[in-house]
């Protein structure tokens, strides 16, 4: 054999030019693969940075589409409850088609795939629910030619719509516990260069399956921060219900005062002029504020239910209302004892010298008693009104009490009083129900609700939480409390809170130990509190100015309260 000269190889201008050729699509090759790898980065770091589980999904879709030129794809997110798939996103640009996701239609009406048969057995026939309960990927180049799976209703909607499915791949996505949390479904894979309807390539089948990995966590990520997020909002109306349960009052409280803290938020965040023009909550301030809505009072969880509810000025564990009334009834028997005894007295000494004058005397004494039973029976009314009174009670009112609390009768020859000291000083209240020491105690639940939300980890775009819940009783002048903060102390989402607290307390329709207000009334107060400096000017004014109050009052009043 003879010897080849590398000399005479270089020489070779036909092999110099295949050696180009080569070398060029090596290159090709190459940059092909890094530029898949980039791509797969940049899609990566999408995903994980999306936020909203929505536009999340529908970035899927397009992104697998585009990887492996398909012309159409469908998203299935498994629904364990259910054990079957549900449509998220429908995509077919041969017929226009975008359902799910942001920018297309709501995916409603389509009907879930079941993962199981009637009988209980796997439904393989089916190929995405096929490749959900096997974990395996399928590539079919034809659908009309092969007998693996049920394409009947493939070919059925085909027939009525007039597309002509031909390739398709499913992909399962998998978590990081190896459960399928979805499957990708990619129809018709389009040569780009002349457009024909091709078997998905192997290099893309790769492409897809790692961006399906990607997109798996990505979800799984989302997934678990809306459970999270729900998890939250359940803990937090499962306190709310707590409350409920305490006093039904409170807790239909803590969801009006939601309600109308979001609604003034959204009008604030809306306003085009004035002094809150430039305040513009976003998405997390909204949600910030509205789970401190939610909390804000939670320190009433620490209250006695019997403060928190108290109905009458009496009312402690129970209304000692009842206690007086069988006190009063006792002063009433020694009252007729006493008559009793002073008849006995008067026919003793008459002996058996019965007459007109003996009659007289006798009657005079059941006049003299039945009018001191009487007066007794009259106080008794009069401290039966005062207790259950919702309205102010007027200083004359005050005055018979401690007329009354003053008098003693005698019990086992020991002088005591009507009245104790605190059921004077209970039923001498002008105005409520409540003590110094009771309305302490209330307000006391401020100081509580910081505390309790202090301790729960808010994430930082939810660390003002405490802050805002516990303020909502602060006024402007520094009056209120718990640390009697006074003007931009108090942070804006802490002031709409307390209008909307004070407004909803003054128009419920559920307080025990008050009437209603209507809706001028309510107002009006509210102007006081303007005048005197409690709430905040601005947010008064664009709660007057645009009649915030009258979407809630259609809703939550009755209708003698829409004056």
């Amino acid at each position: 054999m003879k010897d080849i000269d590398i000399r005479d190889l270089a020489d070779d201008k036909k092999l110099g030019r295949v050696l180009d050729t080569v070398v060029r699509e090596v290159k090709m090759y190459a940059e092909d693969q890094i530029e898949h790898i980039k791509k797969l980065t940049d899609i990566g770091i999408a995903l994980s940075g999306e936020k909203n589980i929505n536009k999340l999904l529908e970035m899927i879709v397009d992104e697998a589409r585009k990887l492996s030129g398909a012309d159409a794809g469908t998203l299935y997110i498994t629904e364990e409850k259910e054990k079957s798939l549900r449509f998220a996103i429908l995509q077919n640009d041969s017929m226009k088609i975008r359902k799910g996701g942001v920018s297309g239609e709501a995916a409603e009406g389509l009907p879930n795939v079941p993962l199981f048969k009637p009988d209980g057995s796997p439904n393989h026939s089916n190929v995405s629910s096929y490749a959900a309960l096997t974990g395996e990927r399928v590539n079919i180049q034809d659908v009309y030619a092969t007998e693996d799976f049920d394409f009947s209703g493939t070919k059925k909607y085909d027939v009525v719509t007039g597309y002509h499915c031909q390739s398709m791949l499913v992909i399962p996505l998998k978590n990081h516990e190896d459960k399928i949390i979805g499957v990708l479904q990619l129809l018709n894979a389009t040569d780009r260069e002349t457009g024909e309807i091709i078997a998905f390539p192997r290099d893309s089948i790769d492409l897809v399956g790692a961006l399906a990995s990607q997109a798996a966590v990505a979800l799984t990520n989302m997934q678990l921060i809306e459970d999270l997020k729900a998890l939250f909002y359940a803990f937090i109306k499962t306190i709310a219900t707590a409350i409920d349960e305490k006093s039904p009052f409170t807790g239909g409280h803590i969801n009006r005062v939601v309600n109308l803290t979001m609604e003034m938020a959204q009008a604030v965040s809306e306003a085009d002029t004035g002094p809150l023009k430039d305040i513009i909550f976003t998405e997390d301030e909204m949600e910030e504020l509205r789970i401190a809505a939610w909390m804000h009072d939670v320190g009433k969880i620490t209250t006695p239910e019997h403060i928190v509810s108290k109905t009458n000025k009496l009312e402690g564990v129970f209304d000692r209302i009842e206690l007086i009334e069988t006190r009063f009834n006792y002063i009433i028997q020694k009252l007729e004892n006493e008559k009793l005894k002073q008849k006995v007295k008067i026919l003793e000494e008459g002996g058996d010298n019965f007459n007109a004058d003996t009659a007289k005397e006798l009657a005079a004494l059941d006049n003299d008693y039945a009018e001191k039973i009487a007066a007794v029976q009259s106080d008794l009314d009069l401290l039966k009104a005062i207790n259950s009174d919702k309205q102010m009670v007027d200083e004359a009112s005050a005055a018979l009490v401690n007329a009354i609390a003053a008098r003693t009768y005698k019990m086992d020859g020991r002088p005591l009083p009507w009245l104790s000291e605190n059921e004077a000083a209970c039923l001498t209240i002008l105005r409520g129900n409540l003590l110094e020491e009771e309305r302490r105690i209330i307000e006391h639940h401020a100081e509580m609700t910081t505390k309790i939300t202090r301790e729960l980890p808010f994430p930082d775009k939810l660390a003002n939480v405490p802050t805002y819940a516990g303020s909502h009783h602060e006024k402007l002048d520094g009056s209120g409390y718990p640390k009697g903060l006074s003007g931009d102390d108090i942070p804006i989402q802490a002031r709409i809170i307390a209008i909307a607290d004070v407004f909803e307390a003054l128009t419920a329709r559920d307080r025990p130990y008050k009437p209603p207000m209507n809706i001028s009334q309510a107002l009006k107060i509210l102007g006081f509190m303007n005048k005197d400096g409690h709430i905040d000017p601005d947010i008064y004014d664009l709660f007057m100015r645009e009649k915030l109050y009258q979407p809630y009052c259609e809703k939550e009043l009755s209708p003698d309260q829409l004056d």
